[in-house]
Protein backbone atom coordinates (compact mmCIF):
# COMPACT_ATOMS: atom_id res chain seq x y z
CA UNK A 1 0.00 0.00 0.00
CA UNK A 2 0.93 3.56 -0.45
CA UNK A 3 0.95 6.22 2.15
CA UNK A 4 -0.89 9.81 0.97
CA UNK A 5 0.27 12.71 2.72
CA UNK A 6 -1.78 15.47 2.89
CA UNK A 7 -1.16 18.59 4.41
CA UNK A 8 1.48 17.10 6.35
CA UNK A 9 -0.27 14.36 7.54
CA UNK A 10 -0.97 11.11 6.65
CA UNK A 11 -4.22 11.01 5.34
CA UNK A 12 -4.39 7.09 3.95
CA UNK A 13 -3.50 4.06 2.42
CA UNK A 14 -3.91 3.32 -0.72
CA UNK A 15 -2.97 0.11 -3.26
CA UNK A 16 -2.00 0.43 -6.85
CA UNK A 17 -5.80 -0.90 -8.53
CA UNK A 18 -7.75 1.07 -6.30
CA UNK A 19 -5.61 4.55 -7.99
CA UNK A 20 -5.69 2.53 -11.09
CA UNK A 21 -9.42 2.79 -10.65
CA UNK A 22 -9.93 6.18 -9.65
CA UNK A 23 -7.90 6.85 -13.00
CA UNK A 24 -10.00 5.12 -14.92
CA UNK A 25 -12.98 6.38 -13.18
CA UNK A 26 -11.75 10.08 -14.16
CA UNK A 27 -10.90 9.51 -17.76
CA UNK A 28 -14.60 8.15 -18.00
CA UNK A 29 -15.74 11.15 -16.84
CA UNK A 30 -13.46 14.07 -18.03
CA UNK A 31 -11.55 12.56 -21.39
CA UNK A 32 -8.00 10.94 -21.64
CA UNK A 33 -6.89 14.13 -22.92
CA UNK A 34 -7.41 16.07 -19.64
CA UNK A 35 -6.49 13.32 -17.21
CA UNK A 36 -2.57 12.82 -16.54
CA UNK A 37 -0.80 9.83 -17.64
CA UNK A 38 -1.01 6.80 -15.05
CA UNK A 39 1.92 4.37 -13.79
CA UNK A 40 1.28 1.50 -16.58
CA UNK A 41 0.61 -1.75 -15.19
CA UNK A 42 3.64 -4.65 -15.17
CA UNK A 43 3.22 -8.15 -15.90
CA UNK A 44 6.49 -9.68 -13.59
CA UNK A 45 6.66 -8.47 -9.87
CA UNK A 46 8.28 -4.97 -9.56
CA UNK A 47 11.88 -4.94 -8.67
CA UNK A 48 12.95 -2.50 -5.17
CA UNK A 49 14.05 0.09 -8.09
CA UNK A 50 11.15 0.07 -9.94
CA UNK A 51 8.76 -0.15 -7.12
CA UNK A 52 10.17 3.47 -5.66
CA UNK A 53 10.41 4.35 -9.34
CA UNK A 54 6.57 3.64 -9.71
CA UNK A 55 6.15 5.76 -6.47
CA UNK A 56 7.38 8.90 -7.87
CA UNK A 57 5.34 8.08 -10.82
CA UNK A 58 1.80 7.82 -8.47
CA UNK A 59 3.07 10.98 -6.36
CA UNK A 60 3.57 12.89 -9.75
CA UNK A 61 0.39 11.58 -10.76
CA UNK A 62 -1.48 12.39 -7.49
CA UNK A 63 0.10 16.00 -7.24
CA UNK A 64 -0.95 16.87 -10.91
CA UNK A 65 -4.29 15.67 -10.38
CA UNK A 66 -4.86 17.96 -7.72
CA UNK A 67 -3.66 21.01 -9.42
CA UNK A 68 -5.96 20.59 -12.41
CA UNK A 69 -8.88 23.06 -11.64
CA UNK A 70 -11.07 20.20 -12.93
CA UNK A 71 -9.98 17.03 -11.43
CA UNK A 72 -8.76 18.51 -8.34
CA UNK A 73 -12.14 19.95 -7.42
CA UNK A 74 -13.94 17.24 -8.59
CA UNK A 75 -16.36 14.90 -6.30
CA UNK A 76 -15.42 11.92 -8.17
CA UNK A 77 -11.54 12.90 -6.43
CA UNK A 78 -13.19 13.93 -3.01
CA UNK A 79 -14.69 11.29 -2.50
CA UNK A 80 -12.20 9.41 -3.28
CA UNK A 81 -9.96 10.87 -0.81
CA UNK A 82 -12.56 10.71 2.04
CA UNK A 83 -13.38 7.07 1.36
CA UNK A 84 -9.78 5.87 1.35
CA UNK A 85 -9.58 8.23 4.60
CA UNK A 86 -12.15 6.31 6.45
CA UNK A 87 -11.14 3.15 5.62
CA UNK A 88 -7.56 3.55 6.30
CA UNK A 89 -8.62 4.84 9.89
CA UNK A 90 -11.19 1.94 10.19
CA UNK A 91 -14.00 4.40 11.57
CA UNK A 92 -16.94 2.52 10.57
CA UNK A 93 -20.01 5.12 9.19
CA UNK A 94 -22.13 5.80 12.14
CA UNK A 95 -23.95 8.94 14.28
CA UNK A 96 -21.45 10.65 16.44
CA UNK A 97 -21.38 13.69 18.81
CA UNK A 98 -18.90 16.23 17.42
CA UNK A 99 -17.95 19.07 19.85
CA UNK A 100 -16.86 22.07 17.72
CA UNK A 101 -15.43 24.98 19.33
CA UNK A 102 -16.09 28.44 19.28
CA UNK A 103 -13.90 31.78 19.52
CA UNK A 104 -15.17 32.57 23.09
CA UNK A 105 -14.79 28.93 24.46
CA UNK A 106 -18.04 27.86 23.93
CA UNK A 107 -18.30 24.34 22.67
CA UNK A 108 -21.18 23.62 20.22
CA UNK A 109 -22.21 20.07 20.02
CA UNK A 110 -23.38 18.53 16.68
CA UNK A 111 -25.00 15.14 16.05
CA UNK A 112 -22.90 14.22 12.37
CA UNK A 113 -22.20 10.87 10.67
CA UNK A 114 -18.30 9.54 10.94
CA UNK A 115 -18.86 10.00 6.79
CA UNK A 116 -20.18 13.62 6.60
CA UNK A 117 -17.49 16.01 4.90
CA UNK A 118 -16.63 19.16 6.08
CA UNK A 119 -19.18 21.27 4.71
CA UNK A 120 -21.46 18.92 6.23
CA UNK A 121 -20.09 19.22 8.98
CA UNK A 122 -19.78 23.43 9.21
CA UNK A 123 -23.54 23.37 7.50
CA UNK A 124 -24.42 21.52 10.74
CA UNK A 125 -22.99 23.96 13.39
CA UNK A 126 -24.13 27.14 11.64
CA UNK A 127 -27.60 25.10 11.49
CA UNK A 128 -27.06 24.70 15.32
CA UNK A 129 -26.59 28.30 15.74
CA UNK A 130 -29.07 29.73 13.82
CA UNK A 131 -26.53 30.93 11.41
CA UNK A 132 -28.37 32.21 8.01
CA UNK A 133 -27.43 29.83 5.22
CA UNK A 134 -25.71 33.07 3.15
CA UNK A 135 -23.24 33.47 6.04
CA UNK A 136 -21.87 30.14 6.03
CA UNK A 137 -19.58 31.17 3.16
CA UNK A 138 -17.91 33.35 5.53
CA UNK A 139 -16.84 30.77 8.47
CA UNK A 140 -14.66 27.99 8.38
CA UNK A 141 -13.67 25.12 10.13
CA UNK A 142 -9.86 24.63 11.21
CA UNK A 143 -8.30 22.23 13.06
CA UNK A 144 -6.18 23.92 16.13
CA UNK A 145 -4.10 22.81 18.64
CA UNK A 146 -4.80 24.15 22.42
CA UNK A 147 -1.51 24.93 23.88
CA UNK A 148 -1.24 25.40 28.02
CA UNK A 149 -2.35 28.90 28.18
CA UNK A 150 -5.32 28.25 26.79
CA UNK A 151 -4.71 29.86 23.18
CA UNK A 152 -4.64 27.90 20.04
CA UNK A 153 -2.27 27.03 17.79
CA UNK A 154 -3.47 26.76 13.93
CA UNK A 155 -2.82 23.03 12.34
CA UNK A 156 -4.56 24.11 9.23
CA UNK A 157 -8.15 25.05 7.37
CA UNK A 158 -10.24 21.97 6.77
CA UNK A 159 -10.76 20.36 3.51
CA UNK A 160 -13.08 19.32 1.35
CA UNK A 161 -11.57 16.35 1.09
CA UNK A 162 -11.30 15.36 4.64
CA UNK A 163 -13.79 14.21 7.04
CA UNK A 164 -13.28 16.20 10.20
CA UNK A 165 -14.51 13.53 12.58
CA UNK A 166 -11.93 11.29 10.99
CA UNK A 167 -8.82 13.63 11.15
CA UNK A 168 -9.77 14.89 14.58
CA UNK A 169 -9.99 11.58 16.41
CA UNK A 170 -7.29 9.57 14.26
CA UNK A 171 -4.58 12.05 15.77
CA UNK A 172 -5.77 10.76 19.16
CA UNK A 173 -4.81 13.35 21.21
CA UNK A 174 -7.49 15.54 23.08
CA UNK A 175 -4.98 18.71 22.39
CA UNK A 176 -6.60 18.66 18.96
CA UNK A 177 -10.02 20.53 18.17
CA UNK A 178 -12.05 21.75 15.86
CA UNK A 179 -12.69 25.76 15.75
CA UNK A 180 -15.62 27.61 13.98
CA UNK A 181 -13.73 31.30 12.66
CA UNK A 182 -14.65 33.37 10.01
CA UNK A 183 -12.62 32.59 7.09
CA UNK A 184 -12.01 35.96 4.95
CA UNK A 185 -9.22 38.35 4.90
CA UNK A 186 -10.99 41.69 4.30
CA UNK A 187 -12.80 43.50 7.36
CA UNK A 188 -15.48 45.47 4.52
CA UNK A 189 -17.11 41.67 4.77
CA UNK A 190 -17.81 42.33 8.59
CA UNK A 191 -20.69 44.93 7.61
CA UNK A 192 -22.48 41.13 5.87
CA UNK A 193 -21.16 38.89 8.60
CA UNK A 194 -23.00 41.76 11.28
CA UNK A 195 -26.04 42.47 9.86
CA UNK A 196 -27.37 39.10 11.38
CA UNK A 197 -27.89 38.50 15.04
CA UNK A 198 -25.28 35.31 15.12
CA UNK A 199 -22.59 36.63 12.67
CA UNK A 200 -22.67 39.55 14.87
CA UNK A 201 -21.82 37.56 18.25
CA UNK A 202 -19.29 35.13 16.43
CA UNK A 203 -17.55 38.38 14.89
CA UNK A 204 -17.55 39.96 18.19
CA UNK A 205 -16.27 36.73 19.89
CA UNK A 206 -13.63 36.18 17.86
CA UNK A 207 -12.17 39.69 18.06
CA UNK A 208 -12.46 39.45 22.10
CA UNK A 209 -10.08 36.63 21.82
CA UNK A 210 -7.85 37.91 19.90
CA UNK A 211 -7.56 40.99 21.90
CA UNK A 212 -7.46 39.19 24.82
CA UNK A 213 -4.88 36.07 23.47
CA UNK A 214 -2.33 40.05 22.27
CA UNK A 215 -3.03 39.07 18.43
CA UNK A 216 -4.47 42.68 18.14
CA UNK A 217 -2.29 45.23 19.62
CA UNK A 218 -4.46 47.57 21.67
CA UNK A 219 -2.77 50.73 23.75
CA UNK A 220 -4.11 51.75 27.18
CA UNK A 221 -6.73 54.36 25.56
CA UNK A 222 -7.67 51.65 23.39
CA UNK A 223 -7.98 49.51 26.12
CA UNK A 224 -10.20 51.41 28.36
CA UNK A 225 -13.03 52.10 25.02
CA UNK A 226 -12.93 49.00 24.47
CA UNK A 227 -13.65 48.16 27.75
CA UNK A 228 -16.36 50.54 27.95
CA UNK A 229 -18.24 49.48 25.01
CA UNK A 230 -17.80 45.83 26.13
CA UNK A 231 -19.72 47.04 29.71
CA UNK A 232 -22.34 48.34 27.25
CA UNK A 233 -22.39 45.41 25.44
CA UNK A 234 -21.99 47.75 22.36
CA UNK A 235 -20.73 44.71 20.10
CA UNK A 236 -20.93 46.37 16.65
CA UNK A 237 -19.08 49.67 18.10
CA UNK A 238 -16.73 47.41 20.04
CA UNK A 239 -15.98 45.48 16.50
CA UNK A 240 -15.69 49.11 14.39
CA UNK A 241 -13.32 50.32 17.25
CA UNK A 242 -11.07 47.08 16.77
CA UNK A 243 -11.33 47.07 12.97
CA UNK A 244 -8.97 50.48 13.24
CA UNK A 245 -6.46 48.61 15.55
CA UNK A 246 -2.91 47.15 14.07
CA UNK A 247 -3.19 43.47 13.25
CA UNK A 248 -6.93 43.53 13.13
CA UNK A 249 -8.43 40.18 10.97
CA UNK A 250 -4.84 38.93 10.77
CA UNK A 251 -4.07 35.29 11.98
CA UNK A 252 -0.80 35.14 14.61
CA UNK A 253 1.65 32.14 13.99
CA UNK A 254 3.88 30.29 16.93
CA UNK A 255 7.51 31.54 16.77
CA UNK A 256 9.60 30.09 14.01
CA UNK A 257 12.39 30.19 12.16
CA UNK A 258 13.35 32.48 8.68
CA UNK A 259 16.51 32.92 6.69
CA UNK A 260 15.21 36.74 5.96
CA UNK A 261 16.96 39.56 6.31
CA UNK A 262 19.95 36.64 7.24
CA UNK A 263 19.82 33.10 8.58
CA UNK A 264 18.54 31.90 11.73
CA UNK A 265 16.68 34.85 12.31
CA UNK A 266 13.58 34.25 14.72
CA UNK A 267 10.50 35.37 13.79
CA UNK A 268 6.90 36.10 14.62
CA UNK A 269 4.51 35.38 11.72
CA UNK A 270 0.86 36.79 11.04
CA UNK A 271 -1.33 36.92 8.33
CA UNK A 272 -3.36 39.15 6.98
CA UNK A 273 -4.12 42.24 4.80
CA UNK A 274 -2.91 40.58 2.26
CA UNK A 275 0.37 40.47 3.43
CA UNK A 276 2.39 38.03 5.74
CA UNK A 277 4.20 40.48 8.39
CA UNK A 278 7.47 39.71 10.00
CA UNK A 279 8.78 40.70 13.55
CA UNK A 280 11.89 39.58 13.40
CA UNK A 281 14.70 39.02 16.11
CA UNK A 282 17.75 40.46 14.72
CA UNK A 283 20.88 38.21 15.94
CA UNK A 284 22.03 41.97 17.47
CA UNK A 285 18.59 41.35 19.79
CA UNK A 286 17.34 44.18 17.81
CA UNK A 287 13.49 43.80 16.55
CA UNK A 288 12.53 44.70 13.25
CA UNK A 289 9.08 44.53 11.15
CA UNK A 290 8.23 43.94 8.08
CA UNK A 291 5.68 43.01 5.28
CA UNK A 292 5.34 40.88 2.34
CA UNK A 293 2.97 41.91 -0.10
CA UNK A 294 0.85 38.56 -1.40
CA UNK A 295 0.46 40.47 -4.75
CA UNK A 296 4.49 40.62 -4.93
CA UNK A 297 4.93 37.02 -4.62
CA UNK A 298 5.33 35.23 -7.86
CA UNK A 299 5.16 31.93 -6.31
CA UNK A 300 5.70 29.60 -3.34
CA UNK A 301 5.92 26.01 -2.33
CA UNK A 302 5.91 23.98 0.72
CA UNK A 303 8.49 21.24 1.10
CA UNK A 304 9.37 18.69 4.17
CA UNK A 305 12.02 17.14 4.43
CA UNK A 306 14.25 14.88 6.53
CA UNK A 307 17.85 14.97 7.03
CA UNK A 308 19.76 11.89 4.71
CA UNK A 309 22.03 10.83 7.81
CA UNK A 310 19.53 10.00 10.05
CA UNK A 311 19.29 6.48 10.71
CA UNK A 312 19.26 3.99 8.53
CA UNK A 313 17.58 4.30 5.03
CA UNK A 314 13.90 3.49 4.33
CA UNK A 315 13.86 3.16 8.61
CA UNK A 316 10.70 6.04 8.97
CA UNK A 317 12.33 9.57 10.46
CA UNK A 318 11.58 10.31 13.81
CA UNK A 319 8.58 13.42 14.23
CA UNK A 320 11.26 15.99 15.43
CA UNK A 321 13.25 15.57 12.42
CA UNK A 322 10.81 16.41 9.93
CA UNK A 323 11.47 19.76 8.53
CA UNK A 324 8.47 21.86 7.06
CA UNK A 325 9.10 24.99 4.90
CA UNK A 326 7.19 27.80 3.49
CA UNK A 327 9.29 29.35 0.54
CA UNK A 328 7.71 32.24 -1.83
CA UNK A 329 9.44 34.07 -4.10
CA UNK A 330 9.11 37.85 -3.61
CA UNK A 331 9.86 40.77 -6.16
CA UNK A 332 11.66 43.05 -3.58
CA UNK A 333 12.83 45.59 -6.31
CA UNK A 334 11.60 46.44 -10.00
CA UNK A 335 14.03 43.86 -11.58
CA UNK A 336 15.22 41.71 -7.82
CA UNK A 337 13.14 38.39 -6.89
CA UNK A 338 14.50 36.59 -4.02
CA UNK A 339 13.34 33.73 -2.44
CA UNK A 340 12.64 33.94 1.52
CA UNK A 341 12.04 30.69 3.39
CA UNK A 342 10.15 30.43 7.24
CA UNK A 343 10.74 26.70 9.05
CA UNK A 344 7.50 26.56 10.68
CA UNK A 345 5.18 23.14 11.95
CA UNK A 346 2.53 25.72 10.27
CA UNK A 347 3.67 25.85 7.02
CA UNK A 348 0.90 24.21 5.60
CA UNK A 349 -1.71 26.49 7.04
CA UNK A 350 0.46 29.50 6.00
CA UNK A 351 0.14 28.65 2.43
CA UNK A 352 -3.45 28.26 2.66
CA UNK A 353 -3.92 31.74 4.31
CA UNK A 354 -1.14 32.52 0.92
CA UNK A 355 -4.22 30.71 -1.21
CA UNK A 356 -7.16 32.31 0.26
CA UNK A 357 -5.85 35.75 0.40
CA UNK A 358 -5.37 35.01 -3.41
CA UNK A 359 -8.46 33.66 -3.97
CA UNK A 360 -10.19 36.24 -2.80
CA UNK A 361 -8.05 39.08 -4.27
CA UNK A 362 -9.16 37.27 -7.79
CA UNK A 363 -13.07 37.36 -6.75
CA UNK A 364 -13.00 41.08 -5.79
CA UNK A 365 -10.98 41.63 -9.32
CA UNK A 366 -13.43 39.77 -11.25
CA UNK A 367 -16.49 42.00 -9.57
CA UNK A 368 -17.96 38.84 -8.02
CA UNK A 369 -18.60 38.90 -3.56
CA UNK A 370 -17.70 36.30 -1.54
CA UNK A 371 -21.21 34.93 -1.00
CA UNK A 372 -20.51 34.01 -4.60
CA UNK A 373 -16.98 32.27 -3.95
CA UNK A 374 -19.08 29.26 -2.63
CA UNK A 375 -21.98 27.38 -5.21
CA UNK A 376 -24.15 24.66 -4.49
CA UNK A 377 -23.20 21.49 -6.26
CA UNK A 378 -26.37 19.07 -8.04
CA UNK A 379 -25.81 16.77 -4.52
CA UNK A 380 -26.11 19.76 -2.24
CA UNK A 381 -22.34 20.10 -0.92
CA UNK A 382 -21.25 23.38 -1.20
CA UNK A 383 -17.35 23.69 -3.03
CA UNK A 384 -14.80 26.87 -3.56
CA UNK A 385 -15.08 27.97 -7.21
CA UNK A 386 -12.34 28.09 -9.60
CA UNK A 387 -10.66 30.68 -8.34
CA UNK A 388 -8.87 28.51 -5.68
CA UNK A 389 -6.81 28.04 -9.28
CA UNK A 390 -6.09 31.68 -9.53
CA UNK A 391 -2.17 30.94 -8.77
CA UNK A 392 -0.03 27.38 -8.69
CA UNK A 393 3.37 26.69 -7.32
CA UNK A 394 5.46 25.09 -9.51
CA UNK A 395 5.94 21.46 -8.22
CA UNK A 396 9.69 22.24 -7.36
CA UNK A 397 11.40 19.98 -4.59
CA UNK A 398 14.42 21.24 -4.18
CA UNK A 399 15.41 23.64 -2.06
CA UNK A 400 16.17 27.30 -2.61
CA UNK A 401 19.14 27.42 -0.29
CA UNK A 402 22.17 24.88 -2.21
CA UNK A 403 24.68 25.26 0.09
CA UNK A 404 22.00 23.08 2.98
CA UNK A 405 22.97 19.75 3.77
CA UNK A 406 21.58 17.07 1.59
CA UNK A 407 17.84 16.39 2.45
CA UNK A 408 15.35 14.06 1.03
CA UNK A 409 12.53 16.27 -0.08
CA UNK A 410 9.57 14.43 0.89
CA UNK A 411 6.30 16.33 -0.57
Amino acid sequence: AYNIHVNGVLHCRVRYSQLLGLHEQLRKEYGANVVPAFPPKKIFTLTPAEVEQRREQLEKYMQAVRQDPTLGGSETFNSFLRKAQQETQQIPTEEVVLEVLLSNGQKVKVTILTSDQTEDVLEAVASKLDLPDDLVGYFSLFLVRETKDGAFSFVRKLQEFELPYVSVTSLHNPEFRIILRKSYWDSSYDDDVMEHRVGLNLLYAQTVSDIEHGWILVNKEQHRQLKSLQEKVSKKEFIRLAQTLKYYGYLKFDPCVTDFPEKGCHVVVSAGNNELNFQVRLPSEQIKEGSFKVTRMRCWRVTSSVPMSNGPSGSSPGKSEVKLELAFEYLMSKDRLQWVTITSPQAIMLSICLQSMVDELMVKKSGGSIRKMFRRRGNGALRRSDSQQAVKSPPLLDSPDASREPMAKLS
